[in-house]
């Protein structure tokens, strides 16, 4: 369903062209990709996805659609913030367009980084062969219990000054994309004698530095060919020139790439949420039960119905927490806000979707099922529901929002009548 966000020019017009990339190129690619697949053929399948993506790439930076959030030094659009919005949610329409277009995470997070933090040297390094596509990259902050995880002050990764050097030992998991990762952004500890939020520095560590151990994949429901490592840093030696930001702001750092993420998060899993309503209704449309249409079924249309005003509400919290953001430099409690709406959101729409179509919703000839496996792991990634919740109870329990006058003519117990009362 259409609807004016009022999103920026620049960010409707590459929308558009997103848009009109992924109708002409993208999707009837993919459809023939998904659809009619056998079982057990998941890896042919994927070297495929793989050709395709690459070959979509070329499209995608014909067509100008390449890259949008970088800026046009390292090959990008160089769009700010607020327009990229409507760029990733219909981008995130597709599972192989946000690839194509260079905006998956955990790449588009760190290049961010990279861009915002690195120095001039590590940009020539490592920002410029990852926005052109030549390398990968992790983000390797998650550990096994009872390390980091949606609470960072729990990290136990250390990184011990020696010389000119720095240590790194630690166990991590979850790192996305770990195992095919050239260069791995590592969180670690360097001051135990400071709070984790103070403590804490991110190191630029090539994949294949001695000490680095990739343990296994992780076997996870969702996002098929996408690894999440388990890694060990055992000893781990890199210059005091790889350490990204300042000593011991790291989780700062982070944070810069936390809270833009989480919102373009939202949007690709938005989009996802929207195409999986397109799916729906066409079959709604087309097939019949006990005499009827299912699209004249009353049941189903108001499914749609509150579908489309829970997703319509998704975006305008998301754009309004954007706009915040861009002007306060900072959004918390908004972003919070969005990401467990958001989440829960397509979450449900993916659901009800994957319903109405029955038997071909949990097929794999159509997308719905690819999409319900990927959107469960949206309300863990980039913090869980309840670390965010516990933000916004925060705010809402402050002091400042208690009114006792609000209780003045509330009916108390009467003391002098309690026994023992005189």
């Amino acid at each position: 369903m259409k609807m004016d966000y009022r999103d920026t020019e620049r960010g409707a017009e590459v929308a558009a062209r997103t848009e009109a990339f992924l109708e002409e190129e993208v999707l009837p690619r993919e459809r023939e990709w998904l659809g009619g697949r056998d079982a057990g053929s998941d890896s042919d399948r994927q070297a495929e996805g793989e050709a395709l993506v690459e070959e979509l790439r070329e499209e995608a930076r014909e067509r100008d659609v390449f890259a949008p959030q970088l800026s046009e030094e390292y090959g990008g659009l160089g769009l700010a913030f607020e327009d990229l919005l409507p760029v990733f949610e219909q981008a995130g329409r597709s599972i192989l367009a946000t690839r194509a277009m260079h905006v998956a995470a955990p790449d588009e997070g760190n290049m961010h980084i990279l861009e915002l933090a690195g120095t001039e040297a590590q940009k020539e390094r490592w920002l410029g062969p990852l926005a052109r596509g030549e390398i990968t990259s992790g983000f390797s902050m998650t550990e096994p219990a009872q390390g980091g995880g949606s609470d960072p002050k729990q990290v136990q990764t250390t990184a011990e000054r020696d010389g000119d050097e720095y240590v790194i030992t630690g166990h991590k998991w979850w790192t996305t994309q770990g195992s095919e990762a050239d260069l791995l952004v590592v969180v670690a500890r360097t001051d135990w004698e400071a709070h984790p939020y103070v403590g804490c520095s991110l190191f630029l560590v090539p994949a294949d530095t001695a000490g680095v151990e990739i343990r296994r994949d992780v076997p996870h429901i969702g996002e098929s060919g996408l690894s999440h490592a388990e890694i060990t840093y055992d000893h781990v030696r890199v210059p005091e020139e790889n350490m990204l930001g300042a000593e011991n702001a790291g989780l700062a750092v982070a944070q810069q790439r936390l809270g833009p993420a989480r919102l373009t998060h939202c949007m690709r899993f938005i989009g996802m949420a929207d195409r999986a309503l397109d799916v729906a209704k066409a079959y709604m449309n087309e097939r019949t039960a006990f005499g009827d249409p299912l699209i004249e079924k009353q049941a189903l249309r108001f499914d749609i119905s509150d579908a489309e005003m829970r997703l319509h509400a998704a975006r305008t919290m998301v754009r309004h927490a954007a706009r915040t953001l861009v002007a306060d430099g900072e959004a918390r409690v908004e972003v919070a806000m969005s990401k467990v709406f958001a989440a829960e959101t397509t979450q449900d729409i993916i659901d009800t979707c994957v319903q109405i179509c029955g038997g071909n919703g949990i097929g794999k000839d159509l997308p719905l099922a690819d999409f319900y496996e990927n959107v469960r792991a949206f309300r863990i990634v980039d913090g869980a529901d309840e670390v965010h919740l516990r933000s916004i109870a925060k705010r809402a329990l402050d002091e400042d929002e208690i009114h006792p006058a609000e209780l003045e003519y509330l009916t108390r117990f009467r003391e002098d009548l309690s026994v023992g009362g005189e």
